[in-house]
C-alpha cells in the first residue's frame, strides 16, 4: 500500500462452491473435484446444502478458556518493524540519561522510523544535505509543499536520528582527530524540548475490552515502569550495572540503589554527589599530577557537582588510576579534566575525541559509543502473544465482546457493514498512534474442551439425528481419519492436526499469515455467530510472498527467521497485492466451510463473537508437497510433527488397505524415497563407514532422532557414534555429526537396502494392480485375442474392481455397461422364450428390435448362450409372415380365421407387421357386424349414443371401401335422427303448443328411423297423455251430474302441463271461471260477514221444515251449542260431498222432503186464522226457487 493511503481495497473474492447432496455425500471426492479450480486461489468457501446443519454439541456450561492478548498495530509487520525502531532509539537516548520526545509535524507525529529509511534511500544524510533534497524527503512522508518543512525535518533528523545513525554505522568507533567543536547534544536546551511529544504514546483505545489485563511487552513506550525495588536492584546484575552514581538525570526505572550505597537528594542548585573516590585533576608546573583528596574532605563537601568526574574504584591506588585512564581513541592521557569514563566499561574518552566531539563534560551517566553500540544491537525479544489472566465462559466471552464492538463502532454489533469493520481492522493494524487491545480464544484442543460437532463414544447414546451428524465425512473429527486420508495411517501422537482445534473470537482478533504444519490442507467450520474475514494467497505464490515480507521488514526476519511460522504477523493484502503477491478474501458466515490448500497462506480476523473449528488433513495429492516440506524445514531446521519417511514406509507396508489413488501416489513417493536412500548410503559406505545396526525408530521418541544439524525426524536410517551416543545426524548431515574418527561411527537403519525394494514391490504390485486388471478387461472388451469372454467371466472382474476399491474410471464403465446390456439381453430373451404369462408381463418387441437384439448379442464381448434362442425365434416369425401374407391376398377371409392366425402371431411374443393387418382386418370384420345389427329391423333399436359409439369405433379401424360405406351410411342416420330430434325436442319445449294431429305426423314420420330418439318417445308419451284428458274431458261433459269444481280445476291443470294444443281446455277453463264467479256472487248474497258457515251449509235444504218438535230441539242444540248442519241432517258423509252425485241425490231428496213439510205447514197454518198468511206463501215459493239453485249449483252454505 501507498504510504500515506488510508483506504483499504478489499482483494477479489475466492471461488463459492456449492454442492448438491450426492456430491457432498463424499467430503474428499469433492474436494478433490474442486482442487484444479480452487487452489489457484489458495483458499475456497463451501456452502453445504441447505438443511445440512449439525447440531451444536459443546457442553456450553462447562466450557471455560482463557483467550490470548493481542494489540493490534503489534501484529502488522512493518508497524512493529516501526515500533522496534522507536524502542531502540528509546533505548539510544535513555541509555545516555535522556528520554526520546517524539515531535509533531504537521498535527501528525513524526514516523522516525520513515524518515530515517527515506534518508538512506536517498543517499544518506551528507548526500542529501550536500543536494539540497530535504524538500523531496517530507514529499515522500507525504507532507503538503511550501511550508519549509524540509528543513524542519532535517532539524529533526539532526537533533534525534543522526546519532543513533552513527552509532548504528559505527562510525564514532573510528580512531581520527578532530578540531571542529559543534554542538550535537539533542537535548541541552530545555526550550527547544517543549515541542516534542514524549516517546511513552498514550493509549488511542479509549473503548477497551472490560478487564483486560495492563500489562504490556512494550510497556516502556506505552507507559512508564514502576521504580524497581532494592531487592530488585540486589538481585538483578544489569540494575547493579546501570546505576547512577555521578550528578545528572537519572534513567528511567534506575532511581534506586543497594542499600549500602547512599545518594543524596537534589536540590534547586544542583545534586550532591555520593559517597565516592574523586580525583581534582590539576597539573603543577613541573607537569606532574596531585596526589587525589583524602576521602574525608569529599564525605565534607558540600560543594554541589556541576560536572561528571571519573569514579575510581576503592582498591585503586592513586599512581594505577593515573597510568590506566588514557583515553581510548588519542591513547594519552593529557588533558584529563575533559577525559570522560563510561559507566559500563570504565574505558576513557576525550570529549572532543568523541564523534561528534562534546562541547563539555556531559551531566549524568554516560556511556561510551562501544557500550551503546553493544546494547542497541542486542537483538530484541522474540514476539509472541501474552495469555490473559482472566478464564472466560463462551457466555462472559460474548457478552465482553458485544459490549465491545457496540461501545467502538457506536451501533448494535449486528448493523455494523462488514467492510467497515474491515477499513477499521487495516487502519488500526497500521497505526503506531492508536493501540487497540483484544483476546482471541485460539487454539483451544477440542479433546479437552469437546468438539463442537457430536462425536459417537461410549459415554452416552446420540439421537438418530446426531448419529447421522457424528458420522459425517465432513465432520471434523471424521475427516482427517478417512480411508481417502493420509492422516489415518500415522500411529504417533500428532493430535495437534488429527484433532480438531477450537477458536472463540471476537471483533478485530486475527490469525495471522501462515501455512498449514508439513503443508497440509485444513478445513475450517463457523459454528454460529458473525462472520470470520479470511485472506488466501495460493501455493505458487508463497515464496513470493515471503520474499516481500522478507524485503519489507528484514529487521524482524534477521532477529527471527521461522517469524512466518510463528503465526504472528501481518501484513496488508493491500502491499502484498502491489507487489505482486495474488490475494483473494471471503466472509465465511455461519454454517460454512472454508478449505485452505497445501502451502497457501492464509490470514485473517474475525467480525464479531463467533465460534469455529479447524482441523488438518492430507490427501493423495498432498505427498509431493510434504516430501518438498521435509526438505524445506530441513533448510529452516525445524522440528518435524511426523517424519514423513515414517508414514510412506507405514502406508506401503500395507498396500491392500490403501485406496488405489493414494496407493499410486504412495508408490511414486516411496521411489523417489528409495533412490534417495541409496544415494545417501553409497556416500556413507565412501565416507568409510562400514558399522551398522537395526533400529526402530518408531519406537523412539521424536526428540531422541532428531538430527543434531537440522532438527528432521530421522527413520529409515541416521548416522551415530560409539563415542558420542547422545546425539546422531541424518544421511544429509554425516560431515557434521563429530570429530571422531569414521571407524567410530556406525549406521542406524529401519530396513536394509533389500527389505525397501520388496516394499516398494509389493506397492508397485498393489499400484499397478488396476494396469493389470485394465488391461485384462481392455482385452476383454475388444476381444483381441479372438476370445469372447463369458458372462460370469466379466462379472468376475467387475467384482474384484469392487473388493479392491479401485477408483471409478472410464474402463471400468464400460465394463459396467457391458453387463447391463448383457443383463439387458438376456431379459430380454428370457420373455420370449418362456411361457406366455411371462410374455404378457413382458412388452413384445418388434421385428426390427428382434434384429437389433440378435446383433447387439452378437456384437456384446461376452459370449451369449441364449442367441440360438433368438435365432429360433426369429425363423418362427419368418414363417408366419408368409402365412399371414398369404391369408391378406385371399380376403375376404371368415373372422374366425382371421383370429386363429392373429392369435398364432400373439403367441409368438413380436409384433409382426403382418400380425398387425391382421388385426386391422378383424377389428373391421368385428366393427361391420356391430353396425349391422344395430341397423338391423328386427333388432332392437339402438340409442343414439350407440350410434354415436360405433361411428366413433368406425373413425378408429383402418379404412376399407365397406367400412367406409358403413361409416357413411350411420353418418347419414345419425344426421337424420338428430334432426328429429331436435324437432321433437322443439314441440316440447316450444311456447306454442301444436295440435295433436301435427305431433302424430312427426311421430310417424320418426318411426321410419331405426334409432332409439328419447325425444320423440317423450313426444309419444305426450300425446298419449293428451288422448286421455280429452277422454276424460268427454266422460265428464257428457255425464249425468254436473261435475265437481275441483275436478274440473284439476283437469284444467293437467291440459296446461301438457306440451299439446287442446282446444277443449279453453271450454273447460270458461266453465271453471263461471263457477267461480257464481260462488263469489253467492257468498255475497247469503254469506255474512266473519261468518262461520259455508255457503254449502246455508244454501242446503231444510229436510225437517214442517216438524214442531224439530224447531224447539233445534234451539235447545243451539243454546247448547250442539247444533247439527243441515248437510248432516241430508245423511251426507265427508267422502260422499266429494262425489257430485251424491250431493245432488242428497239435495232432491232434501228438496223434496223441504216441499213436503212446506205444504204440510201450510195447511196447518191455513186451518189458523192469521193475517200473515199471504207472507208465509211468499217465503215458501222463495224457499223452493233456492233449493233448485242449489241443486244446480252443487255445494252450498247455511247462514
Amino acid at each position: 500500500m501507498d504510504p500515506g493511503s488510508d483506504e483499504f481495497l478489499p482483494p477479489p473474492e475466492c471461488p463459492v462452491f456449492e454442492p448438491t447432496w450426492a456430491e457432498f455425500r463424499d467430503p474428499l471426492g469433492y474436494i478433490a473435484k474442486i482442487r484444479p479450480i480452487a487452489e489457484k486461489s489458495g483458499i475456497c468457501k463451501i456452502r453445504p446444502p441447505t438443511d445440512w446443519q449439525p447440531p451444536f454439541a459443546v457442553e456450553v456450561d462447562n466450557f471455560r478458556f482463557t483467550p490470548r492478548i493481542q494489540r493490534l498495530n503489534e501484529l502488522e509487520a512493518q508497524t512493529r518493524v516501526k515500533l522496534n525502531y522507536l524502542d531502540q532509539i528509546a533505548k539510544f537516548w535513555e541509555i545516555q540519561g535522556s528520554s526520546l520526545k517524539i515531535p509533531n509535524v504537521e498535527r501528525r507525529i513524526l514516523d522516525l522510523y520513515s524518515l530515517s529509511k527515506i534518508v538512506m534511500e536517498e543517499g544518506g544524510y551528507e548526500a542529501i544535505c550536500k543536494d539540497r533534497r530535504w524538500a523531496r524527503v517530507a514529499q515522500r512522508l507525504n507532507y503538503p509543499p511550501g511550508k519549509n518543512i524540509g528543513s524542519l525535518l532535517r532539524s529533526h533528523y539532526e537533533r534525534i536520528i543522526y546519532p543513533y545513525e552513527m552509532f548504528q554505522s559505527g562510525a564514532n568507533l573510528v580512531v581520527f582527530s578532530c578540531s571542529q567543536q559543534c554542538n550535537t547534544h539533542p537535548f541541552d536546551n530545555e526550550e527547544k524540548d517543549k515541542e516534542y511529544k514524549p516517546h511513552s504514546i498514550p493509549f488511542r483505545q479509549s473503548v477497551q475490552p472490560s478487564k483486560f489485563s495492563s500489562y504490556s511487552r512494550r510497556a516502556k513506550r506505552l507507559q512508564p515502569d514502576p521504580e524497581p525495588t532494592e531487592e530488585d536492584i540486589e538481585k538483578n546484575p544489569e540494575l547493579k550495572k546501570l546505576q547512577i552514581y555521578g550528578a545528572g538525570p537519572k534513567m528511567m526505572g534506575l532511581g534506586l540503589m543497594a542499600r549500602d550505597k547512599t545518594l543524596r537528594k537534589k536540590d534547586k542548585e544542583g545534586v550532591i554527589c555520593p559517597r565516592t573516590v574523586l580525583m581534582k585533576e590539576e597539573r603543577r608546573e613541573d607537569g606532574k599530577r596531585m596526589s587525589p583528596l583524602p576521602r574525608e574532605d569529599l564525605n565534607h563537601s558540600g560543594e554541589p557537582c556541576t560536572k561528571m568526574t571519573m569514579q575510581l574504584r576503592r582498591n585503586h591506588s592513586s599512581a594505577q588510576f593515573m597510568d590506566s585512564y588514557l583515553c581510548r581513541i588519542c591513547s594519552r592521557g593529557d588533558e584529563d579534566d575533559k577525559l570522560l569514563l563510561c559507566e559500563g566499561c570504565d574505558d576513557s574518552y576525550h570529549i572532543f575525541c568523541l564523534m561528534p566531539p562534546l562541547p563539555e563534560i556531559p551531566r549524568g551517566v554516560w556511556r561510551c559509543p562501544k557500550c551503546i553500540m553493544a546494547e542497541c544491537k542486542r537483538p530484541p525479544e522474540a514476539f509472541g502473544f501474552e495469555q490473559a489472566t482472566q478464564e472466560y465462559t463462551l457466555q462472559s466471552f460474548g457478552e465482553m465482546a458485544d459490549s465491545f464492538k457496540a461501545d467502538y463502532f457506536s451501533m448494535p454489533v449486528h448493523m455494523v457493514p462488514t467492510e467497515l469493520v474491515e477499513k477499521e481492522f487495516w487502519r488500526l493494524v497500521s497505526s503506531i498512534e492508536e493501540d487497540v487491545t483484544v483476546e482471541y480464544g485460539a487454539d483451544i484442543h477440542s479433546k479437552e474442551f469437546g468438539s463442537g460437532f457430536p462425536v459417537s463414544s461410549s459415554k452416552g447414546s446420540l439421537s438418530p439425528e446426531e448419529e447421522e451428524y457424528a458420522t459425517s465425512g465432513w465432520n471434523l473429527n471424521v475427516m482427517p481419519v478417512l480411508d481417502q486420508s493420509v492422516l489415518c495411517h500415522i500411529n504417533a501422537d500428532i493430535s495437534g492436526m488429527k484433532v480438531p482445534w477450537l477458536y472463540v473470537g471476537m471483533v478485530f482478533s486475527a490469525f495471522c499469515w501462515h501455512i498449514e504444519d508439513h503443508w497440509s490442507y485444513s478445513i475450517n467450520y463457523l459454528h454460529w455467530g458473525e462472520p470470520k474475514t479470511w485472506y488466501g494467497v495460493p501455493s505458487l505464490a508463497a515464496e513470493q510472498l515471503e520474499e516481500v515480507m522478507k524485503k519489507l521488514t528484514p529487521e524482524l526476519f534477521d532477529s527471527q527467521p521461522d517469524l512466518l511460522h510463528q503465526l504472528v504477523t501481518l501484513m496488508n493484502p493491500n502491499t502484498l497485492m502491489s507487489h505482486g503477491v495474488p490475494v483473494v478474501r471471503t466472509n465465511q458466515c455461519a454454517g460454512e466451510f472454508v478449505i485452505t490448500f497445501p502451502r497457501a497462506y492464509h490470514s485473517g480476523f474475525n467480525q464479531g463473537y463467533n465460534f469455529a473449528e479447524a482441523v488438518n488433513f492430507c490427501t493423495a495429492d498432498w505427498l509431493p508437497a510434504g516430501r518438498q516440506c521435509i526438505e524445506h524445514y530441513r533448510r529452516l531446521r525445524r522440528y518435524c510433527v511426523f517424519s514423513h519417511e515414517e508414514l510412506i514406509c507405514k502406508m506401503a507396508a500395507f498396500p491392500e488397505k490403501l485406496d488405489l489413488n493414494l496407493a499410486v501416489a504412495v508408490h511414486k513417493e516411496m521411489f523417489i524415497m528409495v533412490q534417495e536412500e541409496r544415494r545417501l548410503r553409497k556416500a556413507l559406505l565412501e565416507k568409510g563407514v562400514t558399522e551398522a545396526e537395526r533400529e526402530a525408530f518408531e519406537l523412539l521418541p521424536d526428540d531422541e532422532r532428531q538430527c543434531m544439524k537440522c532438527k528432521t525426524t530421522c527413520f529409515l536410517s541416521a548416522l551415530a557414534c560409539y563415542d558420542c551416543p547422545d546425539g546422531l545426524v541424518c544421511l544429509s548431515h554425516i560431515n557434521d555429526l563429530c570429530k571422531c574418527s569414521s571407524s567410530r561411527q556406525y549406521l542406524r537403519y529401519r530396513y536394509t537396502l533389500d527389505e525397501l525394494p520388496a516394499m516398494l514391490h509389493k506397492l508397485k504390485i498393489r499400484a499397478e494392480s488396476f494396469d493389470t486388471w485394465a488391461n485384462k478387461v481392455r482385452v476383454a472388451l475388444e476381444v483381441e485375442d479372438g476370445r469372447k469372454r463369458s458372462f460370469e467371466e466379466l462379472r468376475a472382474l467387475e467384482s474384484e474392481a469392487r473388493e479392491r476399491r479401485f477408483p471409478n474410471s472410464d474402463l471400468l464403465q464400460r465394463l459396467r455397461n457391458c453387463l447391463n446390456e448383457a443383463e439387458a439381453c438376456a431379459s430380454q430373451v428370457l420373455g420370449l422364450v418362456s411361457g406366455q404369462e411371462a410374455r404378457i408381463e413382458t412388452p413384445q418387441l418388434t421385428l426390427p428390435e428382434l434384429r437389433v437384439l440378435l446383433e447387439q448379442m452378437g456384437n456384446l464381448p461376452c459370449a451369449m448362450h441364449q442367441i440360438g434362442d433368438v435365432k429360433d425365434v426369429l425363423e418362427q416369425v419368418e414363417a408366419y409372415q408368409i402365412e399371414a401374407r398369404e391369408a391378406l391376398a385371399s380376403l375376404p377371409l371368415s373372422v374366425a380365421l382371421l383370429r386363429s392366425l392373429l392369435e398364432k402371431g400373439q403367441q409368438l411374443g413380436v409384433e409382426v407387421p403382418e400380425a398387425h393387418q391382421l388385426q386391422q382386418q378383424v377389428e373391421q370384420a368385428r366393427w361391420l357386424d356391430e353396425v349391422k345389427q344395430a341397423l338391423a329391423p328386427s333388432a332392437q333399436r339402438g340409442s343414439l349414443i350407440i350410434m354415436q359409439g360405433l361411428l366413433v369405433t368406425g373413425a378408429k379401424i383402418a379404412s376399407s371401401p365397406s367400412v367406409d360405406k358403413a361409416r357413411a351410411e350411420l353418418q347419414e342416420l345419425l344426421t337424420i335422427a338428430e334432426r328429429w330430434e331436435e324437432k321433437a325436442h322443439f314441440c316440447l319445449e316450444a311456447r306454442q303448443k301444436h295440435p295433436p294431429a301435427t305431433l302424430e305426423a312427426i311421430i310417424r314420420e320418426a318411426e321410419n328411423i331405426p334409432v332409439y330418439l328419447p325425444n320423440i318417445q317423450a313426444l309419444k308419451d305426450a300425446l298419449a297423455k293428451a288422448h286421455a284428458w280429452i277422454a276424460d274431458v268427454d266422460e265428464i261433459q257428457n255425464g249425468d251430474h254436473y261435475p265437481c269444481l275441483d275436478d274440473l280445476e284439476g283437469l284444467v291443470a293437467v291440459g296446461r302441463d301438457l306440451p299439446v294444443g287442446l282446444e277443449e281446455l279453453r271450454q273447460l277453463e270458461l266453465q271453471v271461471l263461471t263457477a267461480h264467479s257464481w260462488r263469489e256472487k253467492a257468498s255475497k248474497t247469503f254469506l255474512k260477514k266473519n261468518s262461520c258457515y259455508t255457503l254449502l251449509e246455508v244454501l242446503c235444504p231444510c229436510a225437517d221444515a214442517g216438524s214442531d218438535t224439530s224447531k224447539r230441539s233445534r234451539w235447545i242444540e243451539k243454546e247448547l251449542g250442539l247444533y247439527r248442519s243441515d248437510t248432516e241432517l241430508l245423511g251426507l258423509s265427508a267422502q260422499d260431498l266429494r262425489d257430485p252425485g251424491s250431493v245432488i241425490v242428497a239435495f232432491k231428496e232434501g228438496e223434496q222432503k223441504e216441499k213436503e213439510g212446506i205444504l204440510q205447514l201450510r195447511r196447518m197454518n191455513s186451518t189458523k186464522p192469521s193475517p200473515l198468511a199471504s207472507s208465509t206463501t211468499t217465503a215458501s215459493a222463495a224457499s223452493i226457487s233456492g233449493s233448485r239453485v242449489a241443486a244446480e249449483c252443487g255445494q252450498y252454505n247455511k247462514p
